[in-house]
């Protein structure tokens, strides 16, 4: 007969199993002091690990989370983590053995709203002194090219027109902080967790763009007054599925939200806090003035080598990305372009080389017990592809170093995208462009370079002879002999 499981809430941690780490604080002493924006697995397993594990050393009591979203969507994740008092089970994913620990961090989750009149509240709040976001990659309203701000996007329209009632996560900020200053509060600092390179830059070239839109003044004062702190973060997060719910289970507790992780975490942040921060290097963080050269090395390596694996994964039906690795031409694939086309333009960093980096980066992607799926890390290639792969063929151009691979990638990319797997069964749209790149992906199979004249993506990139030769030869050889042929082309070159 199977054992009851224990209903994860705060009234129950004392009853978890002993083999399960609980809080050892008293969560109704916390207080907030930080909102987070999008909150989903990353942000639990992430900075909310980094701020329990502050808590439970006995600091940073006034430094809770409050979780909030948007979006309509994030309405079912505050249903659900509410229900269970704003806990998480963390469930680390070692290949000598799993674990479990309850983090309890975060407090509250504000109401989702069309006008987000709740959270700009929240924010307006002179206990909150961070505001953090994960928005993903594609969520700064950039242009993908030149990084510029996109003032024509609907949203930003919006909140330009009507900043009182905004639709976006920085019209929300931008009308807290305008409450803050007509106040005398004094502003916060706005720290983005997502895989940009300069993510704190991007935050505040996104918040300041949009607040001149329709109040300059208020522009100004964000731009001289708020902190935006650039940062690095790292850990290998699966989203949460039927497999992740059973594997709580198996531990006895009934989790409407758990997470799993690696056994690996990093985060790197630049001690940039107008209002005060925790003290997160008391629990593992790296806070530097030099973010650039770590993020680098991480959003090149990782970021840009799970591009690499993902899409050839998806073309040759590969569910996970462990199985990539173990895939005898994608796994080679990944290492050849990380040693000799990446690496070139990789710093190293205080205490591990470009290619030792490769190598702790190749063992994490073959992890085992990691069960992340290759459409989770191929999923928005218009931003990861121009944030991580084409900045470093952009650099390997102008270096002359070798760029084979890497135009290879783009062409497992345009193949991808035509939206079928070489075994015939359907890619489902995974990008929030994917007609555009279905598209260009079919016209590409008689003209590849109609592929390359996406100059949103490609700019000035796309008309490179080199890479444009290669990138045709490439995509060619793919749709006359398929993807392996092409690999194993590559490896043998």
């Amino acid at each position: 007969m199977q054992k009851a499981l224990l209903k994860l809430e705060t009234a129950t941690l004392d009853a978890c199993p002993r083999d399960v780490v609980v809080p050892t604080y008293d969560r109704s002493k916390i207080t907030a002091g930080i909102v987070h924006i999008g909150l989903g697995n990353f942000h639990r397993a992430h900075q909310s690990w980094y701020m329990h594990r502050l808590m439970q050393k006995g600091g940073a009591q006034d430094w809770g989370i409050i979780g909030a979203g948007v979006r309509a969507g994030d309405a079912v994740q505050r249903e659900r983590l509410c229900a269970q008092d704003c806990l998480t089970t963390l469930i680390e994913l070692d290949p000598r053995g799993r674990s479990a620990e309850i983090v309890g961090a975060m407090i509250d989750f504000v109401p989702v709203e069309e006008d987000n009149a709740t959270l700009i509240k929240q924010m307006a709040d002179p206990a909150i002194r961070i505001v953090s976001l994960t928005v993903t990659e594609g969520g700064y309203y950039i242009d993908p090219v030149t990084k510029a701000f996109d003032a024509s996007h609907p949203d930003i329209v919006h909140d330009a027109t009507h900043p009182d009632r905004p639709v976006s996560a920085f019209g929300a900020m931008i009308a807290a902080l305008k409450i803050r200053r007509a106040a005398g509060i004094g502003p916060f600092t706005g720290q983005s967790c997502d895989n940009l390179q300069g993510n704190g830059d991007i935050l505040r070239q996104t918040l300041v763009s949009l607040a001149r839109l329709s109040d300059p003044a208020l522009a100004d004062w964000i731009d001289a007054n708020c902190t935006f702190p650039n940062s690095m973060v790292d850990c290998i997060v699966p989203a949460t599925g039927p497999n992740e719910l059973e594997l709580v289970e198996s531990f006895g507790i009934a989790d409407a939200a758990p997470v799993t992780h690696e056994n690996f975490r990093q985060w790197v942040i630049e001690d940039k806090f107008c209002a005060g921060r925790p003290n997160w290097e008391d629990v593992g963080a790296t806070l530097t003035d030099d973010v650039h050269a770590f993020e680098a090395m991480k959003i090149r390596i990782l970021n840009g080598g799970h591009q690499l694996i993902a899409d050839a994964g998806e073309v040759l039906s590969v569910e996970y990305i462990s199985g990539c690795m173990d895939h005898p031409l994608i796994g080679a694939y990944f290492r050849k372009v990380a040693r000799t086309e990446i690496t070139p333009q990789v710093a190293p960093v205080p205490g591990i080389t470009p290619l030792a980096y490769v190598d702790l980066i190749d063992g994490r992607f073959s992890n085992p017990e990691i069960v992340d799926t290759v459409r989770r890390v191929a999923f928005d290639g218009s931003s990861r592809q121009t944030g991580f792969i084409l900045p470093v063929l952009r650099d390997a151009l102008a270096h002359g170093t070798p760029i084979s691979g890497l135009a290879l990638s783009q062409a497992i990319w345009a193949r991808m995208c035509e939206g079928t797997r070489e075994d015939g069964s359907a890619i489902a749209p995974n990008d929030p462009i994917w007609d555009q790149l279905n598209a260009a992906a079919i016209a590409a199979k008689s003209a590849p370079d109609a592929w390359l004249d996406q100059s949103d993506l490609y700019g000035d990139l796309g008309q490179n002879t080199a890479f444009r030769s290669e990138f045709d030869r490439w995509l060619s050889l793919i749709w006359s002999d398929g993807v392996e042929t092409a690999l194993r082309t590559y490896l043998q070159g």
